[in-house]
């Protein structure tokens, strides 16, 4: 006991700017990791490995135990082989979700839209989810936004039409060749219908007291965590509205909500569309004088 005290007390007495550093480095990265993981089944599995490493660490760094020490050191390459496997889902999820952060500011794909064809195409999306609502039809639409859903697209039947409340009830109607699965909208028009969503492997759902959400409510959950989508969602037991975004779902909201709130996720888009170009334009004005000079 008293040489681990003096393990410990020898240990802090090493500790300088640099040792602070490094600790500050290695908990932003284990930080960073948790936020990945958050909200997914591999959450808990994170937490016992984190537990392991700490503890392993622990005995190898201030008791001598060479066995033991041995055995880790043998086994350490194909722990950092098997953990890449086993964490996949959510290491490509986390790595989208810093490709679209880091992205967002040069990849304003449908920005450029012009805010009449925008709020046409909300007003019909929300008049067909009221209509399903009523009629307690289920439907799935997926409103493509920056992310490309070309991928999506070809798990289904390409459409091409303008979009309009009709449409979207045709095509939700029970028992139609194109009922089951989402519709995708691009720029104010139904790209393709039919379309297979990835299903959500977070725990949102599970955890919610509500049991009345099935698989269209776990694709919209997907489709948002996987692209910047925003996903509509009608049950067909309830009739309830749910729109998600972001690996969020919003459940029960009423038709005038849902208007307002798409009307306020595409009018933010807008408006960083038209800074980016002001900036954009400052920009090359800087260099020609620079140049000019």
């Amino acid at each position: 006991m008293e040489d681990f005290i003096s393990e410990i007390i020898f240990l802090l007495q090493r500790v300088n700017w640099l040792t602070i550093l490094d600790i500050f480095l290695v908990s932003a990265i284990f930080f960073a990791l948790l936020l990945v993981l958050r909200e997914t089944q591999a959450r808990t599995l994170t937490r016992g490995v984190v537990f392991l490493v700490i503890l392993i660490s622990l005995l190898t760094t201030l008791v001598n135990l060479p066995a033991f020490s041995w055995l880790v050191s043998t086994t350490l390459p194909a722990l950092l082989f098997a953990i890449p496997v086993i964490f996949q889902p959510e290491l490509r999820r986390g790595l989208e979700r810093i490709g679209r952060a880091g992205s967002s500011a040069f990849d304003l794909r449908g920005a450029g839209m012009n805010m009449e064809v925008v709020e046409g195409m909300i007003k019909d999306v929300v008049k067909a989810s009221a209509r399903l609502s009523a009629y307690k039809q289920g439907a799935l639409i997926i409103i493509e936004r920056r992310d490309d859903l070309y991928e999506y697209e070809n798990t289904g039947v390409k459409v091409g039409a303008d979009i309009s409340p009709e449409l979207l009830l045709q095509i939700f109607y029970p028992n139609t060749p194109l009922h089951d699965g989402a519709v995708i909208i691009v720029e104010g028009k139904v790209t393709a219908a039919a379309c297979i969503m990835p299903l959500s492997a977070s725990g949102v759902l599970n955890a919610s007291p509500d049991r009345q959400m099935g698989l269209r409510h776990r694709a919209a959950l997907g489709i948002s965590e996987a692209t910047d989508a925003i996903a509509i969602v009608v049950s067909e037991e309830t009739g309830a509205i749910s729109m998600s975004h972001r690996g969020r779902i919003l459940r029960r909201i009423s038709a005038d909500k849902l208007e307002n709130v798409l009307m306020a996720f595409f009018r933010q888009q807008k408006e960083q569309h038209e800074r980016t170009k002001i900036s954009h334009w400052i920009n090359k004005l800087i260099h020609f004088r620079e140049t000019d000079k």
